[in-house]
């Protein structure tokens, strides 16, 4: 698991184990069987977390959130590195060093 490590571009992160994913109404909801809580992913979040279903780095994360949605690159980057960091502190994703995954 990746907590209180920096997140990195050298680095791929894909889905943890445990976790009961549902869309409703558009949005991705999730289900932690580890620590017991619900977690609202949004439409975005949600697309975030079906990219995350393969090892994933984030520079990939942004070029294909860019190409499905208005949105410039800095500001992409930022919320991407913002949401990975949530994911990560929850403990929900896990991470490793890019040995030509990506």
């Amino acid at each position: 698991m990746l907590k209180n490590q920096a997140i990195s571009l050298q680095y791929y992160y894909v889905q943890g184990k445990g976790n009961i994913v549902s869309d409703m109404g558009g949005e991705k909801v999730m289900l932690s069987i580890h620590n017991g809580k619900y977690y609202n992913l949004g439409e975005i979040g949600g697309r975030i977390w079906e990219l995350l279903s393969q090892p994933v780095g984030i520079a990939e994360i942004v070029t294909s959130l860019m190409s499905e949605y208005e949105v410039e690159q800095r500001e992409c980057e930022l919320e991407v590195i913002s949401f990975i960091e949530m994911l990560s502190k929850e403990g929900l994703i896990e991470s490793g060093e890019d040995h030509g995954l990506l």
